[in-house]
């Protein structure tokens, strides 16, 4: 593929160690996006990315040379907008809740997300209003604030609420000035460690390495299902009291286990670190800070477990006054000025074709966190590597992509479309889900199965093939 603007500044941040990106092509099919920002091509360039770094470790661990890869414009079209194609029991699950979407405020629009029920109630105690308040009352009672006042109002509260930006407003915003410098992919060396040997064995490109998936929604999950994808043993962990949206779960969880510990208890924080000191990849995507308190912030982790590769997702990034603030990718498109970008008739807010920030940060991510697999192989070091949504729409709105045809929102269902969708049969049920739309040599094409219940596994590692100490096929990673 050519590469282009996204890919080429995530290779730069990661450091010319990366190497060249190239031998990607993308097939017919195109992908097909409309959107007056340059979608088609973000979602394109960080499945490649993802696809480019993951043959790189599968040509070290191989000791041959990198093969071209191919992806594939409708497989990537339809994983990126995975909601519109997942099915469970052939049914189709509602993907926003009531109060979630856009409302005229006073003085211009808000954007609301109230997907979780812990977040629908707070929503619901900032504006005064109980359980048995319907749509709307919810809009009447919005419209009667200001916009700025509700969003600075739901920060404070952890509700989830912001005010409607053009992209003039933003730019003129004190988080978008903290923002607009930052790297793509930061990376940082966050402690000294010794060089870790790679598992023995590399049936596929990063078999035998232990993954913990402390991320949730979309982008978290999309990065450590491409590690899962690529062989790593990922075990998902939340917690008991935060209950994941079971179809969500199921959209993004192939290949992984799934557990619940709960940090607040002494016993399971002691089977947290049981886990931790195996482990060899541990990803959040909580704001940055959140898990600080439990021992998790990167310089802890680098302390208690030298060696780690962190990988981190937040919807503002690790710097600027909203840098604690909660977001989501339909949350940083209104606050960024995307919204407007996208408006169908230049009044009301509109949307991108998918939840691209989230989807494109999940692939970018996965490329940054198996790149810093292979350097911390060969230099040692821990290491945190970094994405956020904020940075990213940064990018995006500097784009130009296909005129809007008309009013839609990216919740918008479609037709199952084998075959870039799968069904299988798990214990959930019959599930669909969009099938991989990144390129891992050896891999079947296919997700193995379907993502077991949430919560439902044990907390513990798969065993491996060999243990730690083993070389990767009788050599270091260089």
């Amino acid at each position: 593929m050519t590469v282009g603007r996204f890919a080429e500044r995530a290779w730069n941040d990661l450091g010319a160690s990366a190497g060249d990106p190239g031998g990607i092509g993308c097939e017919n099919p195109p992908v097909r996006l409309d959107s007056r920002l340059d979608v088609a091509e973000l979602v394109t360039d960080s499945i490649g990315m993802a696809s480019a770094v993951i043959e790189q470790v599968a040509a070290l661990r191989g000791r041959r040379e990198p093969r071209p890869l191919r992806l594939r414009g409708d497989l990537i079209t339809t994983s990126v907008t995975s909601e519109r194609h997942f099915r469970l029991d052939d049914q189709l699950p509602r993907a926003w809740a009531p109060l979630s979407g856009f409302w005229p405020a006073r003085d211009g629009w808000v954007r609301t997300h109230a997907n979780y029920p812990h977040h629908e109630q707070r929503l619901r105690l900032l504006l005064g209003l109980d359980d048995a308040a319907g749509v709307e009352t919810f809009a009447a009672a919005v419209a009667e604030r200001g916009a700025v006042e509700l969003e600075d109002i739901a920060a404070e509260k952890g509700a989830i609420v912001v005010a409607v930006r053009d992209r003039q407003t933003w730019a003129c915003h004190p988080h978008a000035a903290a923002v607009a410098d930052t790297p793509l992919i930061r990376r940082e060396t966050v402690g000294a460690a010794r060089a870790r040997r790679w598992p023995g064995g590399c049936s596929l490109p990063l078999s035998g390495l232990r993954v913990l998936d402390m991320t949730r929604v979309i982008a978290g999950p999309v990065a450590t299902r491409d590690l899962a994808y690529a062989g790593a043993d990922v075990l998902r962990v939340d917690s008991p009291r935060l209950p994941e949206i079971d179809w969500q779960h199921l959209d993004t969880g192939q290949g992984k286990r799934s557990t619940t510990l709960d940090l607040a208890s002494r016993v399971d924080r002691r089977v947290l670190t049981d886990l931790l000191a195996t482990a060899d990849v541990v990803v959040t995507g909580y704001r940055p800070g959140a898990l600080d308190r439990y021992g998790l912030s990167p310089d802890q982790l680098a302390e208690d477990y030298p060696g780690l590769v962190i990988g981190s997702v937040s919807a503002w990034g690790r710097e600027g006054p909203w840098r604690s603030r909660r977001g989501f990718d339909s949350i940083v498109q209104a606050a960024t000025g995307i919204a407007m970008v996208e408006s169908p008739d230049g009044a009301r807010p509109g949307a991108l074709p998918a939840q691209a920030l989230d989807h494109s940060a999940g692939h970018f991510l996965a490329a940054a966190i198996a790149r810093s697999l292979v350097e911390q192989a060969s230099d040692g070091a821990t290491v945190h590597v970094s994405v956020s949504l904020c940075r990213l729409a940064h990018e995006l709105l500097e784009t130009t992509g296909t005129t809007v045809p008309g009013p839609r929102d990216a919740g918008t269902a479609e037709p199952v479309a084998p075959p870039t969708t799968q069904t299988v049969t798990s214990d959930a049920g019959r599930v669909t889900f969009a099938a991989p739309a990144i390129s891992v040599p050896d891999a079947p094409g296919r997700y193995s199965a379907a993502a077991s219940r949430w919560g439902g596994d044990a907390a513990a590692w798969a065993s491996r093939t060999s243990q730690r100490g083993a070389r990767m096929n009788g050599a270091r990673a260089r």
